[in-house]
């Protein structure tokens, strides 16, 4: 009987990552969804993303490169997807918006091609997003799309409400609280175990897709809001700009040069942010009307004290507050944790 041909360890060749990866998606290119391939298309996907973690994960430490290690400065920072890096001010309704320029996105930049990785790395640092596109050129537009997510940037989206317990025994256990319409419980455990977790209890409370559980697994995404501009509007006739807007739908339709619908850009901008203006009063003051403090949505009293003085939070004893996170004018509140609205007046009053 032939006895098997002995390989030394030295000779065994292991695939490179990247070759691993091209495999894994075109096994997955030609695999059709359905319910019986769910669980196995669910697996090919968790592969496909610890090859990238593993892949991306020796490309660390390199950092921001020279240029693009811009400190943020006023109320938010939006990312102009456009040609050099120049930090610029927008000020509208009293809010200062820093807009940065940034190089535009190349075929590759999410795996580190030309200076992609570091223009990327300023985009995840962002409160938002403008993607403009050259009328002349809208094919762009899914290119720049896939480099955006490959860097772990989630636009227009919501971090998942999933809460994921670690344990020492007992398997991989799923609950959900709403029906699960594009992905099973099955294809959850057997892509946790893929990604890591062999125990552990994993509550879902949102219809995820198998791409936001593997999100929720690595802990790295990003979620930052989005307007995509059609540019150079003036250069095409109407029946082609409307076959473009029909197949990109983007949010507003520009000329920059021209200076068409800027300000309702300005508008859409401090509308996304989510920006809200609260008006400071000292104790027998009259507020100060002409000068709101500019914050976020959901901004806390906490919020307001850490922005006027880092000192304040420690030495906070109550605010009153007059407006519409309020029962009653001058409402006394002693809690940091209280949100606050629209037009708010808050007096501070300190230890």
């Amino acid at each position: 009987m032939q006895k098997e041909p002995v390989v030394k360890k030295e000779e065994v060749k292991k695939k490179p990552t990247q070759e691993k990866i091209k495999e894994l998606e075109a096994e997955l290119s030609k695999t059709k969804y359905n319910k019986r391939t769910q669980f196995h298309i669910g697996l090919v996907k968790a592969k496909i993303s610890k090859l990238k973690e593993k892949e991306a994960s020796r490309g660390k430490g390199s950092g921001v490169g020279e240029g693009f290690a811009v400190r943020k400065t006023g109320d938010a920072t939006a990312v102009l997807l456009g040609l050099t890096c120049i930090p610029g001010l927008l000020e509208y309704k009293h809010a200062k918006i820093q807009v940065l320029d940034v190089p535009g996105i190349v075929h590759g930049a999410a795996s580190g091609r030309g200076r992609g990785k570091e223009v990327l790395q300023v985009i995840r640092n962002a409160d938002m997003i403008l993607i403009v596109l050259d009328v002349l050129h809208p094919e762009h537009y899914e290119a720049i799309l896939r480099e955006v997510y490959e860097t772990g940037v989630r636009i227009n989206q919501r971090k998942p409400d999933v809460k994921i317990t670690k344990t020492a025994r007992g398997g991989v256990r799923v609950g959900s609280t709403i029906p699960l319409t594009k992905i099973d419980v099955p294809t959850i455990q057997g892509m946790a175990r893929e990604l890591g977790i062999n125990n552990g209890e994993i509550l879902v409370r949102a219809d995820i897709t198998p791409e936001q559980f593997i999100d929720i697994v690595e802990g790295n995404k990003v979620y930052i809001p989005a307007i995509t501009l059609l540019n150079k509007m003036d250069l095409v006739d109407e029946q082609t700009l409307f076959n473009i807007a029909e197949s990109i739908h983007p949010d507003l339709m520009i000329s920059a040069e021209q200076k068409k619908h800027l300000e309702e850009l300005k508008d859409l901008i401090y509308e996304r942010l989510q920006l809200i203006r609260i008006f400071l009063k000292e104790v027998n003051k009259k507020p100060d009307m002409d000068e709101p403090l500019i914050m976020r949505k959901g901004s806390t009293i906490t919020d307001v004290c850490n922005k006027l003085h880092r000192d304040f939070v420690t030495k906070f004893k109550y605010a009153r507050i007059w407006g519409k996170s309020a029962k009653f004018e001058g409402q006394q509140f002693r809690r940091l944790d209280h949100v606050l609205q629209e037009e708010d007046i808050v007096e501070i009053h300190l230890r």
